[in-house]
């Protein structure tokens, strides 16, 4: 299996670079970083990632129409959406829209990491 690559999404230089780090240590290459739901649509066109951490409050285009647009644009996308708990309403729209799963911030390294692996670990079952 080769090296799997994520695209992290979020306004927030803090938390995109968080996620970067962590991924980094589970073994992701990251295949990009965007502040906004339209860099992100763009930057998924060109890289086409294995999976997508996706914050929720965005300027320009939120996480809930990203994800709507992503899934258009390609149905397999795996999209991770990225919560502060205020959000957990929002959520169910995310899976229902096609997200696989959602992470609550503030997170922590250690849940991260067991996300990540565990994400990794599906698909080498597949």
């Amino acid at each position: 299996m080769g090296t799997k690559r994520l695209l992290v999404v979020d306004d927030a230089l803090f938390m995109r670079k968080r996620i970067r780090e962590i991924a980094e240590t589970a073994g992701w290459e990251i295949a990009g970083e965007a502040e906004d739901g339209e860099q992100a649509l763009a930057i998924y066109e060109q890289t086409k990632p294995d999976l997508v951490t996706l914050d929720i409050v965005m300027p320009k285009l939120d996480g809930v129409s990203t994800l709507k647009q992503l899934m258009q644009f390609d149905p397999q996308a795996r999209v991770v959406m990225v919560s502060a708990v205020n959000q957990k309403p929002k959520l169910a729209e995310c899976i229902a829209a096609g997200a696989i799963d959602f992470i609550v911030k503030p997170f922590d390294k250690a849940g991260l990491l067991a996300f990540f692996e565990k994400s990794l670990a599906a698909d080498n079952q597949s």
